[in-house]
């Protein structure tokens, strides 16, 4: 067995998920309108309702990691479930800022640093898991 991962780092890391995907959730669930005036500055019109699906993903992102973070020290494979849900939006933000237009500064940021914020924390969940195994 390799050595153990730093519990207290590891906490705090699965703590910060849930916060940011329980915000993210929370504001294209219920408040689209808000969602569209911190990324895009316009005025909401989502006939597809894209935006509340973004919600539902990330409420889906909240509730998993929300388990890992309760249970990781029992179910060691949670970090690798939530390491590939963080994978699976490493292309997603960058495809959003090439495509979308009317962005604000705020998105502008948001948009660029998610992707390899998203593969750090993929990584460091991944290295962590190995390291109990």
């Amino acid at each position: 067995m390799n050595s153990q991962p730093n519990i207290k780092f590891i906490n705090l890391l699965l703590l910060f998920l849930v916060i940011l995907d329980i915000v993210l959730s929370a504001i294209c669930l219920l408040r689209p309108d808000l969602w569209v005036k911190l990324m895009h500055g316009t005025e909401y019109v989502d006939s597809l309702g894209i935006i509340r699906r973004m919600g539902a993903v990330w409420l889906a992102f909240f509730i998993f990691q929300l388990a890992a973070l309760v249970l990781w020290q029992k179910y060691s494979y949670l970090l690798v479930l939530v390491a590939g849900i963080r994978l699976t939006e490493i292309f997603s933000d960058w495809c959003y800022w090439y495509f979308a237009e009317h962005l604000t500064w705020f998105a502008h940021f948001g948009l660029l640093i998610s992707p390899p914020s998203n593969l750090l924390f993929g990584i460091i969940l991944i290295k962590a898991y190995q390291k109990i195994k």
